[in-house]
């Protein structure tokens, strides 16, 4: 019985060893990575790559800034489906065109006492209050366009109405008639139609479409006010 379980115990450790033999055989190749490394990346870019605006001349900034304003104002007197405006937006062009034009409808009397002060402030608050108004409106409606974005569009879009401020002014310097009243009646007009319609065709595919007269009618509005201000203005008026 005992010599039974030895040869039992025997085989069992004989046919173990025979399973396992081929285990003893196997190596790991130096070629497959058992553990990773952790290693620093080391830059492809050269140094010129990395140039920066901090880095370039001023004179190089302040030119590709005027560019990039000009060509926001090309898309303006050609207005069409662009995204121009809304990549890359900035508020250098509004803010002058927000100045030139609150300047030329201050009358310009320098030897005034209120010295055009007041009417300059209001003009200055209206364009910006209500650009800001109407920015809340379309985000308020579920427009996607950003706070900036629309000023940017908004202020912009004020070039050719300020255009025709100045078309008003030198017609006032000749003479003021009802032959002047006729043409700077449709000056006012044609270029508050192109405002309007400059910056609906911006703004109004970033809103809802059941939505977008409720998002155009503000901008109606704006606008309208603004060439209102432009078509009453008399530099007779001014003490």
């Amino acid at each position: 019985m005992e010599e039974n379980m030895a040869e039992t115990e025997e085989r069992q450790e004989s046919g173990s060893k025979q399973l396992f033999a081929g285990l003893s055989d196997v190596s790991i190749s130096g070629d497959i990575p058992v553990e990773g490394e952790i290693t620093v990346p080391i830059a492809s870019q050269s140094q010129e790559d990395d140039f920066s605006t901090l880095d370039e001349p001023v004179r190089d900034t302040i030119m590709r800034d005027l560019k990039a304003v000009g060509k926001k104002f090309f898309h303006v007197m050609y207005p069409k489906k662009s995204t121009a405006l809304l990549r890359d937006w900035d508020l250098w062009g509004p803010l002058v065109l927000c100045v030139t034009l609150a300047l030329m409808l201050q009358g310009g009397y320098a030897n005034s006492k209120d010295d055009g002060g007041p009417q300059f402030a209001e003009v200055f608050v209206i364009i910006w209050f209500g650009a800001v108004v109407i920015t809340l409106n379309s985000k308020l409606l579920g427009g996607t366009i950003s706070f900036f974005q629309s000023l940017c569009v908004l202020g912009y879009c004020i070039l050719p109405l300020t255009v025709a401020m100045l078309l008003c002014r030198l017609l006032l310097l000749a003479s003021i008639n009802l032959t002047t009243l006729i043409l700077r009646l449709v000056i006012v007009a044609a270029m508050f139609a192109w405002s309007t319609f400059a910056s609906t065709a911006f703004l109004a595919d970033s809103q809802p479409p059941n939505r977008r007269a409720l998002a155009v009618y503000p901008i109606f509005l704006f606008y309208f006010v603004i060439s209102w201000m432009i078509l009453t203005f008399s530099p007779s008026s001014s003490p």
